[in-house]
Formats: structure tokens, C-alpha cells, sequence
């Protein structure tokens, strides 16, 4: 079986990856990996902390609800999001990475998010990049 890997913020864009990452798993029939990165430090303290968990409690529920095979991961461990997504695609050998994109301004378009950027260069299999609607 399969692997796909998505990386999931809060925001409308994680929401958008989710959901095109419930799609690829159901056809390709593959495990879908969820994660949830978060750099730690004083930005990640009790409430934030709490909300993620929150956050987290919801996406198992929607993918109960979508019925593929699933895991959850949310990592507080001091890198760079794109860092995060691309070992556990590595560590998984992901035949997919699924990740959301945020609209730019036209000047905002001449540079891609670094994170996003990285992840599209260095990840080990396709990626696929959605953005919210």
C-alpha cells in the first residue's frame, strides 16, 4: 500500500490540501499521512498547544468520516515545516505529497513561499500543490 503525505495548517489553504489529500488516497487506495508542523518555542504555548489539539481531533474525525486509512502527525520539534514534510515523505517513500498554496499579490506571485518552494524542489515524489477556494 501507498502513501500519501499532506501537510495541514488551520487555514484555508491546509483545509484544501486535506481534502485533495482525502481524494488521492481513496484512488490510489493509499494510506494518507497527515501532518502538522509547528516550529515550538514561545509562538507554541498552552493555548496555541490546546487549539492544535483541537484542530487535530477535528481532521480525525473527517477522515473517520471519509473512511481511508490514516495517521495523524503534528510535530513540534524546532524545523521548518517543508523540513518536516519532506523526511516523512522520505521516511514513508510517499508516492504523493499534497500541499496548499495561499494567493499572492502580483509581486507576491515573482516569489513562492519558501516553505511551499522547498517542498516543491526537494521533495522525494510529486507534489501537488491546491489552493483554497
Amino acid at each position: 500500500m501507498g502513501t500519501v503525505v499532506v501537510g495541514y495548517v488551520p487555514k484555508p489553504e491546509g483545509e484544501a490540501a486535506l481534502a485533495a489529500g482525502i481524494n488521492e488516497a481513496k484512488l490510489r487506495g493509499s494510506k494518507l499521512v497527515v501532518v502538522n508542523s509547528h516550529r515550538g518555542g514561545h509562538e507554541f504555548d498552552g493555548p496555541a498547544a490546546r487549539a492544535a489539539e483541537g484542530d487535530l481531533a477535528g481532521i480525525k474525525a473527517t477522515l473517520d468520516e471519509a473512511g481511508v486509512e490514516h495517521d495523524i502527525r503534528q510535530l513540534v520539534r524546532g524545523f521548518e515545516p517543508a523540513e518536516d514534510l519532506i523526511s516523512i515523505a522520505e521516511a514513508n517513500n510517499a508516492e504523493l505529497l499534497v500541499i496548499g498554496l495561499r494567493r499572492r499579490s502580483p509581486v507576491g506571485k515573482l516569489i513562492l513561499g519558501s516553505n511551499a518552494q522547498r517542498v516543491l524542489l526537494d521533495a522525494p515524489c510529486p507534489v501537488l500543490a491546491v489552493k483554497a477556494q
